[in-house]
């Protein structure tokens, strides 16, 4: 091997060169959703998915890139993905609601006024959307992040990086885990941050996996297990949240209030079933 190929090699090894070949396939795809995503929810969910990868990767990053030019990044990030996400939120809502009391096409939802509510949500969305000017946004972010990562003197080897955050994002985990067994019953933002914690260290180790040992991939089904089920927690807290804030969807109070009734209760089950994977 010559010595520029033995070069080469060395530079696909370390961090700062491998950072854009992560990045923008995310960039890219946030980018294809960001287009006039109001009418269609999907589009928004799948825009929120790469959001929070894109994320999760800035957090990979954040020692080489430093906390004051990663963090405001995040922050943006997680706005455009909180905006996107509401619009989501009502569609699991109604979806939850008619599985338990069969409220689609029932009276004791108004159609007439849910369609309104969600137009206000994707109004809202389009809104956040248009003033993070995300399609702008994450290109400069790209090329501002890669030129602070090429001009850089030190080189940090890709493994040492990946090892290093996937252990502080596991043992962030574990205490997130122990906070929540010990948390109250109604401390749900406490249940929230497990499945957070996991979200994050299933997403590093699906973006270092040629670089971990391959015996870390076992750990990824556990981790989307675990996701789902405290996932699933999470959208019967959020549904009934959301429902208790629009009670004028309903078409009375009657209505209201069984549906919030039925909804507590599956908050409850929901919740036995999370707590089983904190044993």
């Amino acid at each position: 091997m010559g010595k520029v190929e033995a070069r080469q090699g060395n530079e696909r090894k370390d961090a700062q060169s491998q950072f854009s070949r992560h990045a923008k396939p995310l960039i890219d795809e946030a980018l294809a959703r960001a287009g006039s995503p109001g009418s269609d929810p999907e589009k928004l969910h799948k825009l929120r998915v790469a959001l929070r990868r894109l994320r999760t990767l800035l957090w990979a990053w954040r020692p080489l890139l430093g906390r004051e030019r990663v963090e405001p990044q995040r922050a943006l990030l997680k706005r455009a993905a909180l905006a996107a996400g509401e619009v989501r939120d009502w569609d699991i809502a109604i979806a939850l609601l008619d599985g338990k009391a069969g409220a689609k096409g029932d009276p004791a939802l108004s159609a007439e006024r849910v369609e309104a509510a969600r137009r206000e949500a994707r109004e809202r969305a389009r809104e956040t959307l248009e003033a993070t000017d995300l399609k702008h946004a994450l290109r400069d972010m790209l090329h501002e992040l890669n030129r602070e990562l090429n001009t850089s003197a030190h080189r940090t080897p890709m493994k040492r990086l990946a090892r290093e955050r996937v252990r502080l994002a596991r043992g962030a985990l574990r205490k997130r885990m122990r906070r929540a067994r010990q948390a109250k019953r109604s401390d749900y933002p406490a249940w929230h941050e497990v499945r957070k914690g996991a979200k994050r260290l299933r997403y590093l180790l699906e973006f270092f996996e040629s670089t971990l040992p391959g015996r870390e991939s076992r750990h990824v089904k556990a981790l989307k297990k675990l996701q789902d089920r405290f996932g699933s927690l999470n959208d019967a807290v959020t549904s009934e949240r959301l429902f208790a804030q629009h009670r004028e969807v309903f078409a009375d109070t009657a209505s209201a209030d069984v549906a919030l009734a039925e909804l507590k209760r599956e908050r409850k089950r929901r919740r036995r079933v999370a707590a089983k994977l904190l044993d």
